[in-house]
C-alpha cells in the first residue's frame, strides 16, 4: 500500500493507508487556493483594472495554467508522500529536497499562524470582545487544539470536516457567481474591450494571480491517495477551472451589487448585503470563517505530512515518521505542528516571518519545473502518467511565469527567504554529521 514508481528515490513501504478519493484531494487543493483573500481582492482589482477586473482573474488562470500542468505531470509520476520535496529530491537530491520541504514547513506554518490571527479577528464581527487578549489566546487554543485534534483522528475524518466547511464556503460564492452569471450581458463584453494601461493592468495581474496559488499543499499527500497518479492531476485541473469561473463571477457581481467597489473595505461582505440586507452580510461574514477554517485544516493535513515525508528520508528525527496505531495518522507531526502553530499565533512571533511566503512559494514552483526532465527520465511507464504536449513549452511557459513574479518580490522577502535557507543547511549538514557519528558506532 506505500509503493512508489522508480521515481520515488526511496522505496520503502509507506505505513500510511490508502483512503483519499479524488474528491478528497480537490478538496485538499480548492482550499490550498480559496482562502480569506477573495473575500477583499475584488475591490483592489477593480481600483486597478475598472470594469475590466473581472477579465484580469481570466487572464490569471490562463498565466497559472502552464505552472499547474507541470505540476499534474509531476503528480503523474509518484505515489509516495511529498510532493514538491519529493519531486526535488527526485531530481536533485536530498539536499535539495530538504530544502524545499524546509521551507515548504516554515512558510505554511506562518501562513498558518497568520490566519489563525484572522480567524479570530474575523470573530470579533460577532464577538468584538474577541480581540482582548485573554479571550484572544483562548480562541486561538481552541482554533489550534480543535484543528490538531481533527486531523490526528484520521484522515477520512479530517477530510470530512474539510468538506463541510467547503460547503459552507463555497455556497455563498456560488451565489454571488449565479447573480454575476445574470449580469453577464453585451454591456460586460463592451467593457471587455477597453483595458487599463499597462501599468494598471500589471499590477492588476501580480495582485490577482495569488488567489490561484497554495495548490501545492493538495499534492503532499499522495502516500494517502487510492490512486495518487490518476487523481492527483485530475483535482489539480478541476480546481483551477472551479476557482477561476468563481472568481471572475464574483467580481462581475461585486460590480453591479457595491457602487464605489473600488472604495469598499469589505465588498464581497457589501455586496452580500445588498442582496439579503443584514443577514446576507451575517452569511458572508460566516463564508469568511468558513473560508478561513478550511484553508487552516487542509494545510495542517498537508503540512504535517512535510516533516513526515523528512523523517522517513532520515532528514529528520525518527519521531515525525511515527504512525498512530489506530487512527493511522502521522500523529506526532500533527501534534508537533499544531503546538507550534499556537505559539507563534499566541506571542505573535509569525509577524517577521510573515514576507517568506511569496518568494518561497515562488522558489518551489521554480524548482519543481526544473525537476520535469529528470523525474521523467526516472518515471516508470504508467497508464496514468501524463506527458504535456510541446516538449518543454509548457514548463518554459511556467518558469516564465515564475520569473515575472519574482522581478516583483520585496527586499524583505528576498532576504528573509535566503536566511531561511541558510538555516536549512546548516540542519541538513548537521543531520548528515549525525547520521555518520552514529554509523561509525555500529560498525
Amino acid at each position: 500500500m506505500g509503493d512508489s514508481t522508480t521515481a520515488d528515490p526511496v522505496q520503502r513501504r509507506e505505513p500510511l493507508s490508502r483512503r483519499l478519493t479524488m474528491p478528497a484531494l480537490w478538496l485538499l487543493v480548492i482550499n490550498g487556493m480559496i482562502g480569506a483573500g477573495i473575500f477583499g481582492v475584488p475591490a483592489a482589482a477593480e481600483q486597478l483594472a475598472g470594469r475590466f477586473s473581472p477579465w484580469v482573474f481570466a487572464i490569471c488562470a490562463l498565466l497559472i495554467a502552464p505552472v499547474m500542468l507541470c505540476f499534474a505531470q509531476l503528480a503523474s509520476a509518484f505515489r509516495g508522500t511529498g510532493g514538491p520535496t519529493l519531486y526535488a529530491r527526485t531530481a536533485f537530491g536530498p539536499f535539495a529536497g530538504f530544502q524545499v520541504g524546509w521551507a515548504f514547513y516554515v512558510a505554511r506554518l506562518t501562513a498558518f499562524a497568520a490566519n489563525t490571527n484572522l480567524l479570530v479577528m474575523t470573530l470579533a464581527f460577532f464577538w468584538p470582545e474577541a480581540i482582548g487578549p485573554a479571550l484572544r489566546l483562548g480562541l486561538i487554543l481552541l482554533v489550534c487544539g480543535v484543528l490538531t485534534w481533527v486531523n490526528l483522528v484520521g484522515a477520512q475524518t479530517a477530510m470530512r470536516s474539510l468538506g463541510v466547511l467547503t460547503v459552507l464556503k463555497l455556497l455563498p460564492l456560488v451565489g454571488l457567481a449565479l447573480v454575476g452569471l445574470i449580469g453577464l450581458d453585451q454591456s460586460v463584453f463592451t467593457a471587455a474591450v477597453t483595458p487599463p494601461g499597462l501599468v494598471d493592468l500589471g499590477a492588476a495581474v501580480l495582485l490577482v494571480i495569488y488567489a490561484y496559488v497554495g495548490f501545492e499543499s493538495g499534492l503532499v499527500p499522495a502516500g494517502e491517495s487510492r490512486n495518487p497518479q490518476r487523481d492527483m492531476p485530475r483535482a489539480l485541473l478541476l480546481a483551477l477551472v472551479v476557482a477561476a469561473t468563481i472568481y471572475l463571477l464574483v467580481q462581475i457581481a461585486t460590480q453591479r451589487l457595491v457602487p464605489d467597489l473600488a472604495l469598499a473595505e469589505r465588498p464581497v461582505v457589501d455586496a452580500g448585503a445588498a442582496l439579503f440586507g443584514p443577514v446576507g452580510a451575517v452569511i458572508v461574514v460566516l463564508a469568511i470563517i468558513a473560508s478561513v477554517g478550511g484553508n487552516l485544516l487542509g494545510s495542517m493535513f498537508s503540512t504535517s505530512r512535510i516533516s513526515y515525508r523528512l523523517a522517513l528520508d532520515g532528514q529528520l528525527p525518527a519521531f515525525f515518521a511515527a504512525v498512530h496505531p489506530r487512527y493511522e495518522t502521522p500523529w506526532l507531526s500533527v501534534l508537533v505542528f499544531g503546538g507550534a502553530a499556537f505559539v507563534l499565533a499566541a506571542t505573535g512571533s509569525f509577524v517577521w516571518l510573515a514576507v517568506l511566503s511569496v518568494f518561497v512559494r515562488l522558489l518551489i514552483y521554480a524548482t519543481c519545473i526544473a525537476a520535469m526532465p529528470r523525474v521523467e527520465a526516472a518515471a516508470e511507464a504508467s497508464p496514468d502518467r501524463i506527458r504535456l504536449p510541446g516538449g518543454l513549452t509548457v514548463p518554459a511557459l511556467g518558469l516564465l511565469v515564475c520569473a515575472g513574479l519574482a522581478t516583483q518580490v520585496s527586499l524583505a522577502s528576498t532576504v528573509a527567504t535566503v536566511a531561511l535557507l541558510a538555516v536549512g543547511t546548516l540542519l541538513f549538514l548537521l543531520a548528515a554529521w549525525q547520521r555518520r557519528r552514529l554509523s561509525a558506532r555500529t560498525t
